[in-house]
């Protein structure tokens, strides 16, 4: 059974860092891409980022380019989003998902995802 967990969400100031990390367990995704996307309320699901399990290629929201980094430890299963001089803009409960091919940026590719974790960035 594949579990994804979220964790590392809170409440920042617009200018802050925060680091959201995704811990997979049930089966590794060699092979395929783990992506972050987020979800503000009354707003579709979108994406964020997405790496490359084995080669960590990674693709990112033409929007959030150079503030955000995706990263992963394979060791840990664990994939990283770390987010940095973040917006009250960015307020949304953060998903992380497994299982699609590379690069996928459509959150209907991806089978497997965790419970969400929210960021709120006060101004």
């Amino acid at each position: 059974q594949v579990q994804l967990v979220e964790s590392g969400g809170g409440l920042v100031q617009a200018g802050g860092s925060l680091r959201l990390s995704c811990a997979a367990s049930g089966r590794t995704f060699g092979g395929y891409g783990m992506g972050w996307f987020r979800q503000a309320p009354g707003k579709e699901r979108s994406f964020v980022a997405t790496i490359a399990w084995s080669s960590s290629s990674t693709r990112y929201a033409d929007s959030l380019k150079g503030r955000f980094t995706i990263s992963r430890d394979n060791a840990k299963n664990t994939v990283y989003l770390q987010m940095n001089s973040l917006k009250p803009e960015d307020t949304a409960v953060y998903f992380c998902a497994a299982g699609a091919a590379v690069h996928a940026t459509s959150p209907r590719l991806y089978p497997y995802w965790g419970q969400g974790t929210q960021v709120t960035v006060s101004s």
